[in-house]
């Protein structure tokens, strides 16, 4: 996402903070030392489990505590009183979040209902994957699948939908894409949550799956990682989740797990 348009462990809930303003962070992990000691060398399958086992470990905040969050994860870099909204790219005060039409609410990118998660603390709470959207935006969005094409979107210039799915625009499709590789890796089932997978199918309803994994893929290899998406992995692992989005770090390890 361009400039205007575009860690506690796990079981803990740390206080809500009552700033906003994002922390300095440390930057992310160099190569494969450190943070993904474990996964490095591996390839397919074997790079998946050792990366569930890595970013698994994650402090886990409530659906309250989620708006302090976006208020610092997506703060717009040249206006520290706003948001940028993910699918209308509209820089709008934090302030105005809450429930009413030219509000702001928390977008699950992983639409809830694929899964039957909802917003109880785990997936429904995970802030690599929930991000600030206007209200009438995220209900057209919905619970569609992922896929290009459909009738222009209202208030956000460049989205698309249809009866069975929805394309962001173009300066956050791989931000999507990569939020998607992100739950599927995090979330296996081993932890009394869903087994998340993708497919290439849309219309998955309330099925653990999202699609359409090829256009997906797409998306990510067209949109790389930008200074917003990257900044936005370290403020959650510095000061909120304390895990990674191992797909911003490592783009090249999408097609090596889903090839």
């Amino acid at each position: 996402m361009t400039s205007s348009t575009a860690f506690a462990f796990a079981g803990t809930t740390p206080p809500t903070s009552s700033t906003t303003t994002p922390p300095t962070t440390s930057g992310p992990p160099s190569a494969c030392e450190s943070y993904y000691t474990s996964a490095c060398g591996k390839s397919g399958a074997a790079l998946k489990s050792a990366l569930n086992s890595i970013i698994r470990t994650q402090t886990k905040l409530n659906y309250d505590q989620v708006w302090d969050a976006l208020k610092a994860t997506d703060q717009d870099p040249s206006n520290s009183n706003n948001v940028i909204l993910l699918y209308s790219g509209r820089s709008q005060a934090k302030s105005t979040n809450g429930g009413g039409a030219n509000d702001w609410n928390r977008e699950h990118v992983w639409a809830k209902s694929h899964g039957d998660f909802g917003t109880t603390t785990g997936p429904g709470t995970d802030i690599h994957h929930l991000r600030p959207e206007d209200v009438s935006v995220n209900a057209t969005r919905g619970n569609l699948d992922f896929d290009n094409g459909g009738n222009a979107v209202p208030e956000a210039t460049g989205s698309k939908y249809d009866s069975d799915s929805f394309e962001p625009r173009a300066a956050v499709k791989g931000d999507v894409a990569r939020m998607i590789f992100y739950m599927a890796v995090r979330y296996q089932g081993g932890d009394g949550f869903a087994d998340l997978e993708l497919n290439d199918l849309v219309s998955n309803g309330s099925a653990p799956k999202m699609g359409r994994l090829s256009v997906l893929k797409a998306w990510s290899a067209a949109d790389p990682p930008d200074t917003f998406e990257k900044r936005r992995n370290d403020v959650i692992f510095d000061s909120f989740q304390h895990n990674r989005n191992p797909f911003i770090d490592h783009p090249e390890w999408v097609s090596s797990i889903w090839p």
